[in-house]
Formats: C-alpha cells, structure tokens, sequence
C-alpha cells in the first residue's frame, strides 16, 4: 500500500512539473527562425528575454557564445520562469526622405504650439504641471538651460559616450514637449510637464531593441503617463509588440511616429508606429498652412493625426536651438498636447485622452489619417470636459 502511495505522489509531481512548462521546451521559447531581416540585422551576443513574471531583461554572453549554447545553457536552465526568448535587433532612426517641399516657412520660431491651440490652453493655467512625459530617444541634454527645470530623470541604456554636436534628436523631441519659454527662445507644448528621459539610440542614429523596452519600461515605472516614441524602423517586433502593448495596457499613452518613408503604412508597415494598440496614437507630420507633407507616412487605419512637424525649432544640445522636419517633430507635438489635458483634467484616462484628441481634430479632408485632421488641444480640453461631465 505503501509503495502505490508513493507512485501515486510520483506521477503527480511529474503531471505539476509539465504543468509549470505548460508544455514549454528551450526551443519552443527560443525558435531558430527569424526573417531575412532579423537575420542581417542581430546583435551578436545579446538576446531579449520575457519571464513569466512579466519582466523583460537583456541578456549578453561571452564573445562566440552560439544561439544552441544560449539554448543549451541559459535557456535550458532557466526554463521554467521563461516565456519568450528573441536576439536582440539593431533599430535605425529612418532619415527624413528629401523633399522639396521642406523649407524654412515658420512665422515664429514657436509657430507649433500656436498652430494647436496649445497657447488657449496656457492661458487657463494648464501647461502640462504634474504630468510625466517619457522621451525614449536619443542623448537628452539635461544641462540645456530651457530643459534644466524640467528634465527630473536621464538615463543611459547604452554604453556610448555622448556627441553632442551628433546626437541631437532626442533634447530636441524633449524640448518640443517642454522647453520652458521663460529661459530661452522656444517654448514647448507643456512646459510645466516633466520629461523622464531613456536613451537607447547612440550617436550613429540606432540601437537595440533590447535597449529601447529597458528605456521604455524605465520611465513607465518612473511614473510617466506618456511615452513618446519617435523612431521607427523595427522589423524584429515581436518582443517590443509584447512590450508596448503591457504600457498600453497599464494605461500609458503610447505616442509614436508614423515614419518619413511617404509611403501608405496600412500596406507598408512600419514599427511600433502600426501596432495600433488601445491606447496609441500615431502621429504624422503637417506644415504651417497645414499641408500633410509628402513625406509623412499615412494611412486611415494605421496612422491617426496630424501634427506639425515641418521648420519646427527646439532646443539641441550645448544650450542651443535649431529647427528640425519629421513625423519625429510632430509626436512630441501630440505627446505635449496629450500633458496639457492631463494637467487640466488629472482623473482623466488615456482613453479618454486619445478620444477627446481624435474627437476634436481640425478636419483638411486630404489628410489619409483615421481622424482626417490636426490635433487642435484647445478644442480637445473642451471634449474632455464635457465628455467627463457627462458620465
């Protein structure tokens, strides 16, 4: 009797140890196919692994450590609090496709937050206080006299040291959400706002894909309510699609930038702009006369506003300022408009944010975007009120 107790508790222990895998195996959760893509573009050496748990870390291994060695060991071992293994990828900045079209057309060097309403909103005492902003990007020059105030968290995901006569984009995209115009001579949409800087992308105009989720769940768990993401150019997404739709589902506003490939992204997708998650919003790139600008990607059901994002003047490293073209430009528009509602309205959700933007747009009937306008914030504090008050 005794001996059938023990068989008995035997095949239980191994039916509860299947069950912990559910199945899983070292290859399972770390597939040896990848796209052509993925394959010309792995970083040796490093692998992007999700646990069970929900974390995600980045993983390096010794100089000639195979993919079957990191399966045999580290995978093998580990199996059980594993949910998913990639290599981790390079992720380019995609340049701005020339065009003649761009030029220097900006009235004033502030032209942008004008053009949105973002002024109207200042006016009534809201500019973006209280709110964290998440600028996962490039070097963010904290020194920078017109960021100093409000730059609160800057981190390094890579081990590069900084040129800041190169790597400008991101205090640039910083400066457009919160440059305080009391200290120089551009002001950006929120300036009260708070920026939670990431670095991932170095002076060359890339980084890894491992790096970018480290950066973005960094500042998310710092506290930001809104990340802006203005880069494109991952096709490995099968870990940052996991990653950006977790922030989303927490109740982060995703801000992305729809590319400058003036291409129809519902046909030639590109990421994490097309993801469309629940609370995304993807942003492409208007002019002063408001013109959807030929190289601004588009598309009705990838891409969902405009912005400007054409002459538009921010600050740039060593205390300077410099204008800038892109569908990079005109997120931080959006992501800064985004921090003006929330300062307004702080019980506001994310969805109702992306409603009341997508509600309240000034509509150009050429636009190939979901809302067929550009963000007017003005109008858009005016929807979330009255959205508010009526529930």
């Amino acid at each position: 009797m005794k001996n059938n107790f023990q068989i008995v508790l035997l095949v239980l222990g191994l039916v509860a140890l299947t069950g912990c895998n559910n199945g899983k195996s070292k290859e399972s959760v770390f597939s040896e196919t990848a796209q052509a893509y993925c394959e010309t573009n792995t970083l040796s050496n490093r692998y992007v692994v999700q646990w069970e748990d929900g974390s995600i870390t980045v993983e390096t291994t010794d100089k000639g450590t195979t993919d079957d060695d990191f399966r045999e060991s580290f995978v093998k071992d580990n199996l059980a609090l594993i949910k998913h293994v990639d290599r981790d990828y390079k992720i380019q900045l995609r340049p701005m496709a020339n065009s003649s079209e761009v030029q220097a057309q900006a009235s004033g060097l502030s032209w942008g937050p004008e053009k949105i309403g973002a002024d109207q909103v200042w006016a009534q005492g809201y500019k973006g206080q209280g709110v964290k902003v998440g600028v996962v990007d490039g070097m963010v020059d904290s020194s920078h006299v017109q960021l100093s105030n409000n730059v609160i968290s800057n981190e390094q995901f890579n081990q590069e040291m900084n040129d800041p006569y190169i790597n400008i984009h991101g205090t640039h995209v910083a400066g457009i959400i919160a440059a305080d115009g009391s200290l120089g001579p551009v002001v950006g949409v929120a300036p009260s706002a708070k920026i939670l800087a990431g670095q991932f992308i170095s002076n060359a105009g890339g980084g890894s894909l491992g790096d970018a989720i480290l950066a973005m769940n960094s500042v998310a768990n710092k506290g930001a309510k809104i990340i802006n993401m203005s880069w494109g150019g991952a096709g490995c997404v099968g870990s940052l699609k996991d990653a950006v739709t977790a922030l989303s589902n927490r109740g982060i506003l995703i801000v992305t930038a729809a590319g400058n490939d003036g291409v129809n992204s519902d046909y030639s997708p590109d990421y994490p702009a097309a993801f469309r998650l629940a609370n995304q919003i993807n942003v492409a790139a208007t002019t002063i006369d408001d013109r959807f600008i030929s190289f601004s990607n588009r598309g009705y059901h990838t891409v969902n506003i405009g912005a400007p994002g054409v002459g538009i003047y921010s600050t740039i490293p060593l205390n300077r300022v410099d204008d800038m073209d892109g569908t990079s430009m005109a997120a931080p528009m959006v992501s800064g408009a985004a921090a003006l509602l929330w300062s307004a309205v702080p019980a506001a959700t994310a969805q109702q944010i992306k409603q009341a933007l997508f509600s309240s747009v000034d509509v150009f009937s050429e636009y190939q975007v979901s809302t067929r306008g550009r963000v007017n914030v003005k109008k858009a504090l005016d929807a979330l009120r009255a959205m508010l008050s009526s529930q």
